[in-house]
């Protein structure tokens, strides 16, 4: 029966995008803007942008060589050699088979007894660090909420070189020593020890003119402003979180996360507790005991009537209910409470005194007497 052809691949002036006859120039800025579209750190956990970004670098190291790319026209391969590979065999009945789709054979016999080389992936995408702002309020704007900007230092990609790491009209090479694996083998009679390739340190790319800002790291530490909303009702320490804007994953990793933790100023007139307020409320010892009507301020702006029973004491809670702080889950707000606080006068007018002395006299108990009782 027929024996099926090796799937076709694109070549590389397809993957680029280029004509057979573009110049060296035409080559290289297809290259710029393709391996800038696709790179990791601008697609970062994207696994097909890294595949397309792996051709793009691979079409380059041919089409860049006037010597691979003479080779490629003539034969069809950048090595010199016809399109045909020895190390691929047909069996009859099947397609083509390859010794690479094996693996290696340290992996192969390694796992059959345990022992042998293993096969050494590339560095994994790693999660950048989550780190922390802080942003003060008044007491006042933590109740009615707003949105501010604040300045964050973090880690970006480079300016210069747009994250790639090589001087600007430069890009990284496919590693010549591993060839873009970024493992090397070395045999061992059966055995293929595999090991993170030392030029390219795993990565399968190589940077032969760092860039002068980042030398060649691709990330600098820049100063960012974001905008940040604080809901209604925040306490102090309240943490909100935003998401993907801390540091940079590490191998095309996700950013880590911008906690924003709220720094409350204490209100001069408030006590919070939970998502009640304490306010005291100055009453006269004959409002107290007569009962009267008082006015209590509220936080936002208006002034409630307040009834005081006759017989009130000193430190007495009235509530007050919705004029608290917004709650953060759910919905409304918390208590307004008024705390009741008897004031004595310093001076006394002679007819306050003079009715003073005859409350005194037609009290009914006198409290002191209770304590001998």
């Amino acid at each position: 029966m027929p024996v099926p052809e090796r799937e076709m691949t694109k070549s590389p002036y397809e993957t680029l995008g280029v004509a057979k006859n573009a110049s060296a120039d035409e080559v290289k800025k297809a290259y710029r803007k393709l391996a800038a579209q696709h790179h990791p750190d601008r697609n970062p956990g994207d696994a097909s942008a890294e595949e397309k970004f792996k051709e793009v670098q691979n079409a380059y190291d041919t089409l860049s060589d006037p010597e691979k790319r003479k080779s490629y026209d003539t034969f069809g391969t950048a090595n010199g050699r016809p399109g045909f590979d020895p190390r691929d065999f047909n069996f009859r009945g099947g397609g083509n088979f390859r010794v690479e789709d094996l693996g290696d054979l340290g992996d192969l016999f390694g796992g059959l007894f345990g022992r042998g080389g293993t096969r050494t992936q590339r560095p994994q995408p790693e999660r950048g660090a989550d780190i922390e702002a802080v942003v003060n309020l008044s007491f006042e704007d933590s109740l009615r909420g707003l949105e501010t900007k604040i300045p964050v230092e973090v880690t970006t990609a480079c300016r210069e070189c747009g994250g790639t790491g090589a001087q600007p009209g430069t890009a990284p090479v496919i590693c010549p020593q591993c060839h873009g694996r970024g493992v090397v083998s070395e045999s061992q009679g059966l055995f293929a020890l595999s090991q993170p390739c030392p030029r390219c340190r795993g990565n399968g790319t190589v940077i032969e003119k760092p860039c002068d800002r980042c030398g060649g790291s691709g990330r600098e530490r820049r100063t960012k402003r974001y905008t940040v909303k604080i809901p209604a009702g925040v306490k102090d320490g309240t943490r909100i979180r935003l998401k993907g804007k801390g540091e940079i994953g590490a191998n095309g990793g996700p950013p880590g996360d911008l906690f924003v933790v709220t720094r409350v100023a204490p209100s001069k007139l408030y006590e919070r507790r939970g998502n009640d307020l304490v306010v005291d409320v100055p009453v006269t010892y004959p409002e107290a005991a007569l009962g009267t009507t008082v006015e209590v301020p509220t936080p936002y702006g208006e002034r409630l009537s307040l009834k005081v029973k006759p017989g009130s004491q000193d430190g007495q809670l009235l509530r007050m209910r919705g004029h608290g702080a917004p709650k953060l889950t759910g919905s409304g707000k918390g208590d307004l409470l008024a705390r009741l606080r008897l004031t004595v006068p310093k001076k006394l007018t002679k007819k306050e005194r003079e009715a003073l002395e005859e409350l005194r006299k037609v009290s009914r108990e006198n409290p002191r007497e209770a304590l001998f009782s």
